[in-house]
């Protein structure tokens, strides 16, 4: 799996500007290459989580799983990101601070951490 290093930046800039609370999208993908990110209507983001209203998503094939952040830096899943993870596509990001190139990390939908190249 790869990431366009726009979609890696725009994910980057949209957690700082939602600090101090999580930021949360969906990650589309075609033939491997993550090109864009999806904002779910009706997503509620707080300090210490995000929840997706995954049923306001249309029917779209190209959905391949979540993109989200963790303001506190920390790019460990929580119990309740591997749950997610388990029940919604087949790769997720971590991102956190600084919200830099370095400080994001991708994962299986089993919660084992994956490389993606960024072009």
């Amino acid at each position: 799996m790869r990431i366009k290093r726009e979609v890696l930046q725009l994910i980057m800039e949209s957690a700082k500007d939602s600090l101090p609370n999580e930021f949360a999208a969906i990650l589309r993908a075609k033939n491997k290459l993550i090109y864009e990110i999806a904002i779910v209507p009706g997503t509620v983001a707080g300090e210490r989580s995000a929840l997706f209203k995954l049923f306001n998503l249309p029917i779209d094939y190209s959905y391949v799983g979540t993109a989200h952040s963790h303001p506190s830096g920390v790019l460990i899943p929580s119990d309740e990101d591997l749950r997610l993870f388990s029940n919604f596509g087949i790769i997720h990001i971590i991102v956190g601070y600084p919200f830099n190139i370095e400080s994001w990390r991708a994962f299986s939908k089993d919660g084992k951490e994956m490389n993606i190249e960024v072009i």
